[in-house]
């Protein structure tokens, strides 16, 4: 059929789905896809197996799922189960309650659209304790992964016009691709802004001032999004950095949208997790009347969830007749969900000293952290003892995101072939060892510096093999372009 005969071609979709990137998922990945059918089908390669270090998918690099969020779903998945004894009380007890919070006492109900009320209790709960300031559960909204809350009220921060009164929104540079593609999408203005490579990825007040004074005119800003623990780059803000924060938007009238999904993933000495939400409290007036949004996930720390899309959001201090459109908009959507719900519950409300579950759960977890620490000591060793290569202290998260001094003949090569310099040398890097890692200018970087973006999630033996294999690759690539 003609391209006249057709409702979309390539001039007629929408060209904001056209300009959207995704680098997690871009083209060095469909290339790996493509590299594990060709070895399937008895390929000769330099390599025998490719290794996805491109995205934080958890159990799909290996991890085994903690036994206790994995019961209590199968207990609310099939309830006749609650009659086996091959279940502890504590795990049979969590799903009853959740069961008595859906309708019809079913998992294949829908819920609310904020999700199921006994749930959103015990998020308010968890924030409670872990801060020591009261949450309450009619601002918590539970989502389809925390990526689908953080759509949600960038889309309420839109101005719905266009040009220089386009909403304007913040976002570091590196950042997680979901915040540019999202704004390009809804046709918004990011505001960028440079993370301190040379003082461990920190966040500078002075370049906040500088980002929003250089795009005032050009948009109308309305946000700032801080990712902490980062990704990729994997640090952990500090107390004072975090109110330097909280100032600059109450002086420039912003709303902080704070991604806190890592905020179990915290490994070096002496850094410590802090929510926004806990130290903007703190501050007093008139800071913690300021509107926040907080988002969690199932799919990060020590769970690993990725595949149930469970999540939510705390959002606080909104008028309460924005708080109705908030609530309009995920009607919509009718509900996130449901076993994503209950696997966000057994990590709000997890087994507790002297319940059945306890040891198990707690030796489960502390062995899945413990490792990701050994292997972010790893990584963060073995780049720096590479010729050409540095990198930041993995602090927390799940990346390490190291800085590739490439010779000046490789960033020629690359132009000439149109590419950016760390994407053709992530290709190569493919192609040569099966490892698959993200480049860094999919999260964007300062002009003239070249990255990429690596998971710590593979197996710890599997990580010290691919990462002696990536050495040598390594030298051979600066051997061959010096």
């Amino acid at each position: 059929m003609g391209d006249e005969k057709r409702v979309l071609t390539m001039k007629t979709i929408n060209p904001r789905a056209v300009e959207m990137e995704y680098a997690v998922r871009g083209p060095i990945v469909t290339r790996s896809v493509e590299l594990l059918k060709e070895l399937a089908a008895g390929a000769q390669k330099p390599f025998s197996k490719v290794l996805p270090a491109n995205i934080g998918d958890c159990h799909a690099t290996g991890q085994t799922p903690i036994t206790f969020i994995r019961q209590v779903v199968a207990l609310c998945t099939l309830p006749d189960l609650l009659n086996s004894d091959s279940f502890p009380d504590d795990t049979k007890q969590r799903a009853r309650r959740i069961l008595q919070g859906c309708k019809g006492q079913s998992t294949g109900s829908y819920s609310a659209s904020p999700g199921i009320d006994v749930i959103r209790q015990d998020i308010a709960d968890y924030i409670t304790k872990r801060d020591g300031h009261p949450s309450r559960p009619e601002d918590i909204i539970l989502s389809t992964g925390a990526s689908d809350a953080i759509k949600t009220v960038l889309n309420l921060l839109m101005t719905g016009d266009s040009g220089n009164n386009r909403a304007g929104i913040m976002i570091p540079v590196p950042q997680y691709p979901l915040y540019s593609a999202t704004l390009t999408e809804f046709n918004a203005c990011p505001i960028p802004y440079y993370l301190n490579e040379e003082n461990k990825w920190s966040l500078d007040v002075s370049e906040l001032k500088r980002a929003i004074d250089e795009a005032k005119g050009k948009c109308k800003p309305r946000a700032i999004c801080v990712i902490n623990p980062g990704n990729p780059t994997g640090q952990v803000l500090s107390r004072k950095n975090i109110e330097d924060i909280i100032k600059f938007a109450y002086e420039e009238k912003l709303m902080v949208l704070s991604d806190e999904v890592y905020q179990h993933n915290v490994y070096a000495a002496g850094s410590e997790f802090f929510s926004f939400k806990k130290v903007m409290t703190e501050m007093g007036a008139p800071y913690c009347n300021m509107e926040l949004a907080s988002f969690m996930s199932a799919s990060k720390g020590y769970m690993g969830e990725c595949g149930f899309r469970g999540g939510y959001a705390e959002i606080v201090n909104l008028q309460a007749d924005v708080k109705a459109i908030l609530l309009k908009s995920i009607s919509a959507k009718l509900c996130p969900p449901i076993l994503g719900q209950v696997v966000i519950d057994t990590i709000v409300n997890p087994p507790q000293p002297g319940e059945p579950s306890y040891e198990k759960f707690k030796k489960e977890k502390q062995e899945v952290l413990s490792l990701l620490k050994k292997k972010a000591v790893l990584v963060t060793e073995l780049f720096n003892s590479i010729e050409g290569i540095t990198c930041n202290e993995v602090m927390g998260a799940m990346y390490a995101f190291p800085r590739l001094h490439l010779p000046e003949k490789a960033v020629e090569a690359a132009k000439q072939k149109n590419q950016s310099p760390d994407f053709f040398y992530c290709f190569q890097l493919l192609e040569e060892t099966g490892l698959c890692v993200v480049p860094g200018s999919g999260f964007g970087e300062k002009p003239g510096t070249y990255h990429f973006r690596i998971t710590i999630l593979p197996p710890l033996e599997e990580m010290r093999a691919v990462l002696e294999q990536f050495k040598l690759f390594h030298m051979k690539f600066l051997q061959k372009y010096k």
